[in-house]
C-alpha cells in the first residue's frame, strides 16, 4: 500500500478519472443514442450546441484538470520512483492521458470541428451525420474504458 502524498495523488486520480468515465459513459449510452434517433438536422444542431457548451469553465477544469493531474502524477512518480505503487500510478496516468485525453484531441475534437462547419439541414450535414455518430461514439467508448480503467488502477494503488 502506498502512503504519504502518493496516497492522496492516487485518490485524486481515481476520483477525477472516474468522474470523467461517468461523463463519457453518459454520452455513449444516453446522449448519442438519443441524438442518433433525431432527424439529421436536429441531431447536428443539438450536438453542435453541446460541443459549444462543453467549452465552459466547469467542464474544462474537470477535463483538463484530470489530464494535468494525471500528467503530474506520472512526472512525480517517474522522477521520485516510490518504493510502492509506481506501476499503478504510471499505468493509471498513461491510460487516461492516451486513452481519454489523447483520443479526445485526435479523434473526437476533429469530428466535432468538421460537424461545426456544416450547417444543420445542409446536404453535407445530412450525409456526414450517420458516420459522425458511429465514429464519434466508437472513439467515445475508448474514452469510457480508458478513464474507468485509469480510475480502477489508481484505486488499486491504494490497497
Amino acid at each position: 500500500m502506498i502512503d504519504g502524498p502518493y496516497r492522496m495523488l492516487a485518490l485524486l486520480g481515481s476520483v477525477t478519472t472516474g468522474v470523467m468515465a461517468g461523463v463519457f459513459c453518459a454520452f455513449s449510452v444516453l446522449v448519442m443514442r438519443g441524438l442518433a434517433k433525431l432527424p439529421a438536422a436536429q441531431g447536428v444542431a443539438a450536438m453542435n450546441a453541446m460541443n459549444a457548451s462543453a467549452l465552459t469553465p466547469v467542464f474544462m477544469v474537470l477535463f483538463l484538470g484530470s489530464a494535468g493531474l494525471c500528467a503530474g502524477i506520472a512526472v512525480v512518480t517517474f522522477l521520485l520512483w516510490p518504493d510502492e505503487g509506481t506501476l499503478p500510478l504510471l499505468l493509471g496516468s498513461g491510460l487516461y492521458l492516451v486513452g481519454a485525453f489523447g483520443v479526445t484531441v485526435m479523434a473526437n475534437v476533429p469530428r466535432n470541428e468538421t460537424l461545426m462547419k456544416l450547417g444543420p439541414g445542409t446536404p453535407e450535414a445530412e450525409a456526414y451525420w450517420p458516420a459522425y455518430v458511429r465514429g464519434w461514439t466508437r472513439w467515445n467508448h475508448v474514452r469510457v474504458v480508458a478513464s474507468a480503467a485509469a480510475a480502477i488502477v489508481y484505486a488499486l494503488a491504494l490497497v
